[in-house]
């Protein structure tokens, strides 16, 4: 990781110093940190001119861009209408006992954050799970817990 004050540098040199590339900043620091610290939030908005609280007003918007830390696997699962009819409750409920984490929650080892999200595009192929950047439709409980034993085998807990 690069030091915040110089990775935000880096990264308005990149983009620019308008406010229209305040997302795209917020998005790099992420991938870089893991999660947007108030330093790092501080920082971004002074190098945009901007208030911190228009920062963290942002940051906080969008689903994406964490404001705590998370797991190195971020799993999440839509909770649009559609896939709860298709059982994504089922789906969490399994993830939730595999893990031993509730919805919100990070595993104590820092490698799963299992969270809500609206709508990820695959209403027709529901219920979905996005993990990282991996799409996973048509999900079954069964499903959910292969695809989490192979990021993570030392996850084989009694299920």
């Amino acid at each position: 990781m690069i030091q915040t004050k110089n990775l935000v540098k880096e990264l308005v040199d990149k983009h620019g110093c308008s406010r229209n590339n305040l997302l795209p900043i917020l998005q790099g620091v992420v991938a870089d940190e893991n999660y947007l610290t108030e330093k790092a939030m501080v920082e971004v908005a002074k190098a945009l001119d901007l208030s911190s609280a228009e920062v963290y007003g942002t940051a906080s918007f969008y689903s994406y861009l964490f404001t705590k830390p998370v797991g190195k696997n971020v799993i999440r699962v839509c909770k649009t209408i559609s896939c709860k009819m298709s059982g994504k409750q089922k789906i969490v409920q399994a993830i939730e006992k595999l893990l031993k984490i509730k919805m919100g929650e990070t595993t104590r080892d820092k490698q799963f954050t299992l969270i809500e999200s609206n709508c990820l595009g695959w209403c027709h192929k529901g219920p979905v799970m996005l993990v990282n950047d991996d799409v996973y439709s048509e999900i079954t409980p069964e499903k959910a817990i292969d695809i989490i034993r192979d990021l993570d085998p030392k996850h084989l807990t009694d299920f």
